[in-house]
């Protein structure tokens, strides 16, 4: 099959749900994850693990009212906008258990089913001392100066105060899970909300209308989103309602009836009320003690009979940017405000790229574009490796699916390897053992696809993107010299190093997560024994450029400067791909040619280390001829099948399934 002719089976195979980007009708990066307040409820078993999420999400940030009142009698507030953020996050974690389990529906009083189990009631304690913390925010905010915008700081103002001075009740007793109407009614003394008439027609935004919220200063078009979204948790007459207990409550009296949101929620609530949580065996950590003897760096050069030779590097990149100021302007009501600038100061990142594609597709695109660099067809190859923590596939593998989609009848090997940001040296460190049994070329594909798994968490939205590489390592001439000198590799750690980063992380809604000292402290910790390695090797002195993982620059550096390497002989390229984990170091060789730091053949010393405590490095002699054209996705290419392939394959279904058993 000619390398050129390869079908594209569209790649979505989920095994977790995914939250991914979207662009809004402005053509703008928004990040719905931020601002819902959703939860994953699959992942949560007890009443203490659900309180711990809403406790982090929405109480660790938010001010209480008095909290507020105190802040504008001392005059704490330098301007409109850090009120309006106080306010913002009051309100979200005034809604803290309705907006993430329930939706909420007026229903006239004689239409409520009395006797359902899945219809609850809140039961409201009266804001007594209200009043007196009302009237401070609507005087502080007229009394204050606007930080950037007037127009569109009244605008949220407008929004969130209705909500404030209409707020009927106490926010800090408030229980997660609701009375059913049957619980309620026995409460004699319990109050809820009622409307003496509800306009089933209220006005409230649409879903699109709050992705499309624009505003010049990304800081206000966050809070803008923000404020759509709590006035959608309030779709009635605020002014109108009141809180009555059950014998005031007339029949066409209309009062919020709370239904869970979906099925997790409603079997969170059974688990909850049965008592019934899955047993989990707790077992204690073992001290982390160190191997018996040293493992040593790979000698290439001395120990392989195939000699690896590098002869291709391709390179392509998420379509779609994501500055630090499309993360401001998707902050989230559980986030600290901090600037674009302040992020680029703290990571040394400008920008991260991101993809609408599948993982699938970006790596079967620098596939292909790193076989026909090297002249290669799929039938020559003798094994496909894929370095990637990313990838939602697990059957078929991701790299056995790209060798069924390239064409290839047969490998020796198709794996993937789950690597994390030591991707490279791992992939490598494989590719050089495939050489020795088939001696024929290995694809090694490195790809990484976070946008889609970050949701709400700050850190690693600050940090990561998306984008892949692929190289073709195939075997030297007879007694020639390879261009990889030294392999090693690392696993493991204290386990607080092994967990520092998580990926689907329960705790954290299944986002991913990074502990940044357990990793900065896994970082040091290998930086200092690879260099001992590499002096102990003699080879210090002969390394022409250091291409690091790109985790964090601002650390990186840090640890360069502690180690006594110069800034001069690293080289990053964070600034605009952000950190792609397993693709980094080889992208950043690349870009390391784009740029003409390399523009003969050199030395590369390339470290990587990260998620699961892994590290490695490879010292490799590059020559920018390997590097081929680089892949450019169109923010509007939807990866059409090209001239000449297969018709994509239709969805199998259960017939298929018997046909297959022989039924």
């Amino acid at each position: 099959m000619d390398r050129h002719h390869v079908s594209i089976t569209r790649y979505r195979v989920y095994v977790r749900p995914m939250k991914p980007f979207v662009l809004n009708s402005r053509g703008r990066l928004v990040f719905p994850a931020n601002f819902l307040g959703e939860l994953d409820f699959s992942v949560l078993d007890t009443l203490d693990q659900f309180t711990a999420v809403i406790g982090r999400d929405f109480e660790a940030k938010a001010p209480t009212g008095s909290d507020i009142l105190a802040r504008v009698e001392s005059g704490a507030y330098p301007s409109r906008f850090e009120l309006l953020r106080d306010v913002g996050q009051n309100l979200f974690w005034v809604n803290r258990y309705s907006m993430t389990m329930y939706d909420k529906r007026p229903t006239r009083w004689r239409d409520v089913a009395r006797q359902r189990d899945d219809v609850y009631l809140p039961v409201l304690i009266p804001w007594i001392d209200g009043d007196k913390k009302v009237a401070a925010v609507e005087r502080a905010y007229r009394e204050l100066p606007a930080a950037w915008d007037t127009g569109a700081e009244d605008r949220v103002f407008a929004l969130l105060f209705d909500l404030f001075r209409n707020k009927l009740h106490h926010a800090t007793e408030l229980p997660a899970i609701k009375p059913t109407v049957a619980e309620f009614r026995t409460q004699r003394e319990s109050l809820t909300f009622v409307l003496p008439e509800h306009d089933p027609d209220y006005p409230v935004f649409t879903h699109q209308q709050i992705l499309d919220a624009d505003e010049s200063v990304p800081e206000l078009e966050a809070l803008t989103r923000w404020a759509m979204v709590l006035h959608n948790q309030y779709p009635w007459d605020r002014s109108r309602a009141e809180l009555r207990p059950a014998s005031a409550i007339g029949d066409d009296d209309f009062v919020i009836t709370f239904h869970p949101r979906n099925r997790d929620v409603s079997a969170f609530i059974e688990r909850v009320k049965s008592g019934r949580v899955p047993a989990r065996r707790a077992r204690p950590t073992a001290e982390a003690r160190p191997p018996v003897r040293a493992f040593p760096p790979v000698k290439v050069r001395e120990t392989f009979r195939v000699q690896p030779r590098l002869e291709s590097l391709a390179v392509v990149r998420g379509e779609h940017i994501c500055s630090n100021t499309d993360v401001v302007r998707n902050a989230s009501f559980s986030w600290s405000p901090m600037s674009a600038e302040e992020i680029r100061t703290k990571t040394g990142i400008d920008q991260r790229r991101y993809t609408e594609q599948e993982i699938g597709d970006l790596a079967l695109e620098v596939a292909v574009a790193a076989l026909d660099h090297a002249g290669r067809t799929a039938d020559e190859i003798g094994a496909v490796l894929v370095a990637t923590c990313t990838s939602e596939r697990l059957i078929p593998s991701l790299s056995t699916w790209i060798s069924g989609e390239l064409g290839m009848l047969q490998t020796h090997c198709s794996a993937d390897i789950v690597a994390a940001c030591a991707g490279l040296p791992y992939g490598l460190a494989e590719a050089v053992r495939q050489l020795q049994e088939v001696d024929r070329p290995v694809l090694l594909v490195c790809v990484e696809k976070f946008s889609d798994k970050i949701g709400a968490v700050r850190t690693s939205r600050m940090i990561f993107g998306d984008g892949a590489a692929a190289m073709v390592v195939g075997p030297a001439p007879e007694g020639e010299p390879g261009d990889v000198d030294i392999l090693q590799t690392y696993a493991s750690g204290p386990a607080s190093q092994v967990n520092s980063i998580i990926w689907p992380n329960r705790e954290f809604d299944n986002d991913i997560t990074v502990y940044g000292p357990e990793v900065k402290a896994l970082v040091s910790r290998y930086l200092d024994q690879m260099l001992a390695e590499l002096d102990d090797l003699g080879l210090v002195g002969s390394i022409d450029l250091i291409v690091p993982h790109q985790a964090n620059k601002t650390m990186i550096l840090q640890l360069a400067d502690k180690a006594g390497l110069s800034h001069d002989q690293l080289y990053f390229d964070i600034e605009t791909m952000g950190n792609v984990s397993a693709a980094s170091i080889p992208i950043a060789i690349f870009d390391a040619v784009r740029d003409k730091v390399i523009t003969g053949p050199v030395r590369v010393f390339a470290p990587g280390f990260g998620a699961g405590a892994v590290g490695g490095y490879a010292v490799l002699t590059v020559d920018p001829s390997i590097v081929a054209p680089e892949v450019v996705l169109s923010p509007a290419d939807r990866r059409p099948a090209r001239p000449g392939t297969a018709v994509a394959q239709a969805p199998t279904t259960s017939d298929d399934v018997r046909v297959a058993f022989g039924e």
